[in-house]
């Protein structure tokens, strides 16, 4: 099925805008996204399910409404979906201490491995720091699911238990292992079985091996060539680097708009198909939009301003905000080459779908502000321009810090040999890495990350920077720290980019010497 349009019903304010799919159409190529798929629900009713553009660069396949698209971290609310199943049929609570159901599980502090539940995984109050750990699977990993759960233990915290917001996708990866655990069934197929396949989401996958399998699916897409990433002309990336599959109750779901309609329908009917078959139970289905953590407000330039959330708030798996005095259940999703953004208003039981194949973030936000203001009745106002001009300023500024940075560094150091630098190195939570010392200089490469390495330049004093063979991963400063006798003492990162994504956490690595590997 290529296109899904109908007319609206019930209480929502109207169908979809006039001449939607030529604004849709016109934007698409303005902002230069290969293809993107949108879906819309009115009052239980599908209105609009349909593709636009391509599925990948230099190929003719276009998207329909059955094209799959990685959905990113909108797949926490189908992790969450899948713990309520299990909430329904008795077999957990959201406040069981999660120790009860994983004995082996552990943080850094014991009496918080003690008193957190299966609630405080789903709403980023663990007290790790924002994307701590994402290393273990961005790009990609070797890690298993059950290996980067055992190794949070050696994670530090940077708050309070139960204190700050900080957005963990690694508490996440601890939901699906303890679906596994109490189901006897893996993440993926319990998701599949239990939430995709009664919501009546035939198409939708939770893996890469059945995503990859189906021919109607959309490639990545990212701007690599400008600088840094964002910046220059868009190129197809390495379908490969779709989110490591450790973290896939993270961000693991790849679906359609037909599919993500059928999903709104679910969540606006409070756990129920369009056929009355249920999901989850309605009391589940409360606890999911309850806001439950506090999330800081990002301050919007004057041009955005009238966009800014009077309050933010985390539920299990889904934003809680306002939108000038109207509740919004949302979230955005994001892995390599996709984002996405899955947004319900529930007093006019309209909920949409926005997915694109391109890290072009400005079309999704724009578009997303556009079709609230229709449904909730406000003048239009292009957002999708304005969002485009602050994304394009942000870009520029962000090249010219990096400009500026690596402009003129000293002329100074190394203080030892490179050649000295060589051997292997391990961060408690991360693992090992390498570096050699060969005739064309040093190389680094990550052992917990496949394809993941590079030459090793001299920066300034002991500081170095890694611009890696895979050109998708964000380049790094890497600084050498000596002791009293010269020799390294530890070895830290810091991305180079100053706007690169909170999940490149070079800066939380501490890697130091393995003794007889130097």
């Amino acid at each position: 099925m290529t296109l899904t349009l109908m007319a609206a019903a019930g209480t929502c304010a109207a169908a979809p805008p006039a001449h939607f799919d030529a604004r849709v159409e016109a934007l698409r190529k303005q902002i230069g996204v290969p293809g993107m798929a949108i879906a819309i629900v009115e009052d239980g009713k599908t209105t609009l399910a349909r593709g636009y553009g391509i599925r990948q660069l230099g190929a003719p396949a276009t998207v329909d409404a059955d094209t799959l698209f990685p959905i990113g971290s909108t797949s926490k609310a189908f992790t969450t979906a899948a713990l309520a199943t299990l909430v329904d049929a008795g077999k957990i609570g959201w406040d069981d201490p999660v120790i009860d159901h994983l004995p082996d599980f552990r943080m850094a502090d014991p009496w918080v491995t003690r008193e957190l539940t299966i609630r405080d995984l789903l709403v980023h109050r663990s007290g790790l720091g924002y994307g701590t750990g994402d290393l273990l699977f961005v790009p990609r990993s070797n890690v298993s699911r059950a290996e980067a759960v055992r190794r949070l233990r050696y994670l530090k915290p940077t708050t309070s238990f139960r204190t700050t917001f900080a957005y963990s996708n690694l508490m996440y990866v601890v939901a699906g292992q303890l679906i596994e655990a109490v189901s006897g069934q893996r993440w993926e197929d319990y998701v599949r079985d239990h939430v995709l396949l009664p919501a009546g989401m035939r198409t939708s996958t939770a893996d890469n091996e059945r995503n990859f399998a189906t021919e109607d699916r959309a490639y990545p897409h990212a701007r690599m060539n400008g600088g840094l990433r964002g910046a220059g002309d868009q190129e197809r990336l390495d379908e490969r680097d779709d989110l490591g599959r450790n973290a896939a109750p993270a961000g693991g779901i790849a679906s359609s708009a037909n599919d993500l309609a059928r999903w709104l329908q679910v969540q606006l009917a409070a756990g129920k198909t369009a056929d009355g078959q249920r999901v989850f139970s309605d009391k589940a289905h409360q606890q999911m939009w309850a806001p439950v953590v506090q999330m800081p407000i990002s301050q919007m330039p004057p041009e955005l301003k009238p966009l800014q959330s009077q309050f933010s708030s985390y539920a299990l798996g889904w934003d809680v905000v306002d939108y000038r005095g109207v509740r919004v259940i949302w979230h955005g999703g994001a892995v390599f080459g996709f984002k996405t953004a899955v947004v319900i208003l529930p007093e006019k039981k309209v909920g949409f779908a926005i997915t694109i194949n391109s890290e072009d973030g400005a079309l999704i936000r724009g578009l997303m502000y556009e079709l609230m203001d229709h449904y909730l009745g406000f003048a239009a106002a292009d957002w999708p321009a304005k969002f485009q001009a602050f994304s394009k300023q942000q870009v520029t500024q962000g090249l010219d810090l990096l400009k500026s940075a690596q402009a003129s560094p000293a002329k100074v150091g190394p203080s030892v040999t490179p050649a000295s630098l060589a051997g292997t190195y391990k961060d408690p939570w991360y693992g090992d890495i390498e570096i050699a010392a060969t005739p064309a200089g040093l190389g680094i490469d990550f052992k917990s990350t496949p394809r993941m390495g590079g030459k090793l330049e001299h920066w300034q004093y002991d500081t170095y920077i890694t611009r890696f063979d895979d050109k998708t991963i964000e380049p790094a400063y890497v600084t050498f720290a000596l002791d009293q006798d010269g020799k390294v003492a530890r070895m830290t990162m810091k991305a180079a980019s100053p706007i690169a994504d909170f999940s490149w956490d070079y800066h939380d690595l501490n890697f130091t010497p393995v003794k007889g590997k130097q």
